[in-house]
């Protein structure tokens, strides 16, 4: 079934750059400065690199401007949406924005986001990327030319991380095997979510190709009839299940970044103490935004950390 979303080559930015690693993040107006947080410690830690795509809603791209750079495009989200996908002006419940469908109930901007990132890691120049939310900054160097091709694509999972206690997951886990056509999971079952994630394009082509084969929908219509769906779980599934996928991937139960999921306040000396607990693999650490945590203290403390050579202390290699 033909894309819904046009033609992939549409976002291209020039030829394909096959040797590196492209990085997408979506964000709004609300994390505009833990957005430009990130992109220092990007533009830092994270060099040689593919293009980093910042994708926000269309009002928000004239706020964001003033990070463009030839490496760094700020582009509208509905760039990455079909045509029949309309955003509502004033519906908003808990926060979050919606979206009108032809497929049943409206959709959220959780929704939303999870779509345009599969979309773009279908539609952009890269041959693989770098899935990064703006809640995330870097304290060590990451080498994404070790990520690129013809090395294989890091497959994180989380052995059993699907529990009876997480009804969530077990709802996603359930509605990746619908889309696909897998075999029904059961619990405890593999978890395939982590902070920062790389995605093979070739991979999320076949994948959305396969959604199409088995719903006999769009692949954008199939999830948004759904709607219990998390993206990760989706590819995870896929790769899992899919033999020829699975060797291009290296399958690693580590992660790329070490998580605060609370939402309380942390200071200074927190965070210091969770860089220098981080094991060798993180290079990054999330601070959750709905957390209480002033972003000046995520600062600062990056800049005691840098300044007392932190970058370059020895790192452990024990695992947390």
């Amino acid at each position: 079934m033909k894309a819904e979303t046009g033609d992939r080559a549409s976002a291209s930015a020039g030829q394909d750059q096959a040797e590196t690693v492209g990085l997408i993040t979506l964000s709004h107006r609300g994390d505009l400065e833990r957005c430009a947080l990130l992109f220092e410690t990007i533009d830092r830690h994270a060099t040689p690199r593919g293009c980093h795509y910042v994708i926000v809603d269309d009002k928000d791209v004239a706020l964001f401007a003033r990070f463009a750079r030839p490496d760094r495009r700020i582009l509208p989200l509905s760039q990455f949406l079909p045509w029949w996908m309309r955003p509502i002006p004033v519906l908003r419940w808990r926060g979050r924005r919606y979206w009108l469908t032809p497929f049943g109930k409206p959709v959220s901007g959780w929704h939303v986001q999870q779509i345009v990132k599969i979309e773009a890691t279908r539609r952009l120049p890269e041959a693989r990327y770098c899935l990064i939310d703006s809640d995330i900054y870097f304290f060590r160097d990451f080498d994404l030319a070790a990520l690129a091709e013809p090395n294989p694509t890091p497959f994180h999972v989380h052995p059993g991380g699907v529990v009876a206690n997480r009804p969530r997951h077990i709802l996603w886990i359930g509605t990746a095997s619908r889309l696909l056509g897998t075999r029904a999971q059961s619990v405890p079952a593999d978890d395939y979510i982590d902070q920062i994630i790389i995605w093979d394009q070739a991979t999320a082509r076949a994948m959305t190709d396969r959604i199409e084969a088995v719903t006999g929908h769009g692949w954008v219509a199939a999830l948004c009839r759904d709607r219990n769906f998390s993206e990760y779980m989706i590819y995870g599934t896929f790769v899992a299940h899919t033999p020829s996928a699975m060797e291009r991937h290296a399958v690693t139960t580590q992660s790329f970044c070490r998580t605060h999921w609370d939402d309380d306040a942390l200071s200074g000396a927190d965070i210091l103490a969770m860089l220098e607990a981080a094991t060798p693999t993180e290079r990054a650490f999330c601070i959750q935004s709905f957390g209480s945590t002033p972003l000046s203290t995520i600062r600062a403390s990056l800049d005691v950390f840098r300044t007392g050579d932190g970058a370059e202390r020895p790192e452990r290699t024990e695992a947390a």
